[in-house]
């Protein structure tokens, strides 16, 4: 799988090739929020209020979403969504959906890696992985999910799904 640069972590907000519409990493990135706030000092800009980001089959939604560049190349560095949860979603080639969810939601461009934290959720069709932390590193397509306090990672993986692996 490989994110798009330029989405999320945004989860898998970017583009996978398997579980993400390979056209959405060549699609604009847009964003509405209710206020908008640009540090140009630290190359952040912060968006709070009812926040909606899409880039093709691409959407999340959080309370606030901060974008960082690179301050010498200006490229996308990273991006973090926060919610209670942040909510996205992205189609794949095959048009099927992925859906997650988290209080934060960190995707780091140079490591190529998405954090989801705190109520952290990922559904395709009807298998849904849960846990305090799950962490995917894109390029290698390795999951981690963990869950701390004496809880434990939920994972529910539905017979016809395993049948087409």
């Amino acid at each position: 799988m490989k994110l798009s640069h330029l989405s999320l972590f945004i989860c898998l907000l970017a583009p996978t090739s398997s579980w993400a519409l390979t056209s959405d990493q060549k699609q604009p990135i847009y964003i509405n929020s209710d206020s908008q706030h640009l540090d140009m000092k630290t190359n952040k800009v912060t968006f709070t209020g009812n926040v909606k980001l899409t880039q093709g089959s691409i959407h999340l939604t959080a309370d606030k979403l901060i974008v960082i560049r690179n301050a010498k190349t200006q490229q996308l560095q990273e991006m973090q969504g926060y919610g209670k949860p942040a909510h996205f979603s992205q189609k794949s080639d095959e048009g099927k959906l992925l859906k997650g969810q988290a209080n934060t939601l960190v995707y780091n461009v140079h490591t190529d890696k998405l954090i989801m934290t705190t109520n952290a959720e990922l559904h395709q069709d009807d298998s849904v992985i849960k846990g305090k932390v799950i962490t995917y590193q894109i390029g290698t397509q390795n999951l981690e999910a963990n869950s701390g306090d004496g809880q434990r990672v939920s994972t529910v993986l539905q017979p016809e799904q395993l049948d087409k692996k």
